[in-house]
């Protein structure tokens, strides 16, 4: 394998002697105080403007995994849960333990991985990439980065969309969920086979006959969405390993976001035996249908798509490290948002509670250099922090143009906390946290959801018991914050 732009595992090592950890690769172009930075105007316009520092050599592969619980994974405590390979990732990685979605769902989350861009005073969070936009990859390219977009995620293609635009390359796996991909006979598909009677309405039905017309032709495990993607990941790999500059690959599937409908194999590690012999749960459903006596079904096909996306991750980072990828390439592994399994009855992600089961994300940042092997990081980070991150352990500087900071230093005890607190937008709902207090309400509309709420997640981390009426003056300084964030008038 050529060696890309001179770099070697050597002369990464040489070039950090004498300096100690709190330099390795940290270009510290972001000196920020503990604060969460305050938002100011890019001073690029365009990516014309940008003048780039020469990148160090290192690779970069982000895996993005839509709907996947932080406590999902059992090197977080989850004993019933079977992670085997991001469990050996994590044992080789940082793992980030307090991140936060910044914009919520799908596509929100999307354009702030891409942008570092926060999003929060968006009130039309769910709309196209702008070409204007200066993203990850347009950066990276500009820096002689071979670019490329793996994505089964169906969003990101709709009409307009363009989150494609500024890589090199790019493939979309087809057919998740209620993309129209296949057509044919309706009629004969019965979605009673698939799933309980009193979940079903006309819009789960349509969702149902489309997902099964999308997933017909399917015969074994590599036919699955999330096995086909991380084949593709591996094509790209093999494809683009020696190129004369270094790469960034951009992974992004929708599993374990529902249907929930992993292989037998894998719905047999949970549960012997299920309702119906091939048992869906997705969109469509209304949440009020759900039955008590329905969560424990939907914990485990949920549990066998969070395995499932593990065994595939497992084996491309397997091909990683048979093409000796594994020694100059920085691996990120992360997610947009979780979901609710029966939390305070909810079921799927409930914008009006959120909690840690949705706004919180799992962030497993792998460097090659084995010093940082198994270290946790406890403070606060958001998704604003992954362009700026990214970029500086690729050793790229010269753009300011983000929200974020770069929790790297948090790693090399550069900075003991890169933000006071964190917020989430999640349609009209707003939460904003610190190391000790969660406090969330409606921030547009009619609708108060399940706030207001305030949490002390030091005597309540399982965010419980609403204290809101009890710290008044809690309460009045977190909502000053939470409304200069989403440029909203709170009540």
């Amino acid at each position: 394998m050529k060696n890309k732009s001179n770099f070697s595992r050597r002369t990464f090592l040489g070039s950090l002697a004498g300096l100690g950890a709190a330099s390795s690769l940290i270009t510290n172009f972001f000196a920020r105080s503990t604060k969460s930075p305050a938002k100011k105007p890019a001073s690029v316009r365009a990516l014309s403007d940008v003048q780039l520092s020469q990148p160090n050599g290192l690779n970069l592969i982000v895996i993005i995994s839509d709907t996947f619980r932080w406590d999902y994974l059992r090197f977080n405590g989850n004993e019933r849960i079977h992670t085997p390979n991001l469990d050996r990732l994590a044992a080789d990685s940082v793992y980030f333990a307090n991140c936060y979605a910044d914009g919520l769902p799908t596509i929100p989350a999307r354009r702030v991985m891409h942008t570092g861009k926060s999003i929060l005073a968006d009130r039309k969070k769910w709309r196209p990439l702008p070409s204007k936009d200066i993203t990850l990859a347009a950066l990276l390219g500009k820096a002689g980065f071979t670019t490329g977009f793996i994505v089964d995620t169906y969003h990101h293609f709709k009409p307009g969309m363009n989150f494609h635009q500024d890589f090199h390359s790019w493939e979309w796996i087809r057919g998740q969920e209620n993309d129209k991909y296949r057509s044919g006979p309706r009629e004969p598909i019965r979605p009673e086979a698939y799933t309980f009677s009193h979940l079903l309405n006309d819009r789960f039905r349509d969702r149902i006959i489309q997902y099964i017309l999308n997933t017909q032709e399917r015969q074994t495990e590599d036919d699955y969405f999330c096995a086909r993607s991380c084949s593709a990941a591996a094509r790209w790999l093999e494809q683009n390993k020696d190129n004369a500059g270094p790469f960034m690959l951009f992974i992004d599937m929708f599993d374990p976001h529902e249907p929930w409908d992993a292989p037998p194999r894998f719905q047999s590690i949970y549960r012997e035996h299920y309702p119906f012999e091939r048992m869906i749960f997705g969109y469509g459903v209304d949440p009020r249908d759900v039955r008590k006596e329905d969560i424990p079904v939907l914990i485990d096909l949920y549990s066998a798509e969070v395995t499932f996306m593990d065994h595939c991750i497992g084996k491309l980072i397997g091909r990683i490290k048979a093409l000796g990828l594994y020694e100059n390439t920085i691996i990120a592994f992360s997610t947009d948002h979780g979901t609710h399994l029966g939390e305070q009855g909810c079921v799927q992600k409930t914008a009006g509670l959120l909690n840690s089961c949705v706004a919180r994300v799992p962030l497993i940042l792998y460097h090659p250099d084995k010093r940082f092997a198994g270290k946790r990081v406890d403070a606060l980070t958001s998704h604003i922090d992954f362009v700026p991150t990214f970029l500086s352990l690729l050793g790229v500087s010269g753009y300011e143009g983000m929200d974020g900071s770069n929790l790297w230093r948090l790693v090399t005890d550069e900075a003991q906390s890169i933000h006071e607190h964190v917020i989430t937008g999640f349609g009209n709902f707003g939460a904003i946290r610190s190391p000790k207090w969660h406090y969330f309400q409606k921030v547009w509309g009619k609708d108060s959801g399940f706030g207001p709420a305030l949490y002390d997640l030091e005597s309540d981390p399982g965010e419980l018991t609403n204290v809101v009426k009890q710290q008044p003056q809690v309460v009045a300084k977190l909502k000053r914050k939470l409304a200069a964030a989403v440029d909203s008038k709170l009540d």
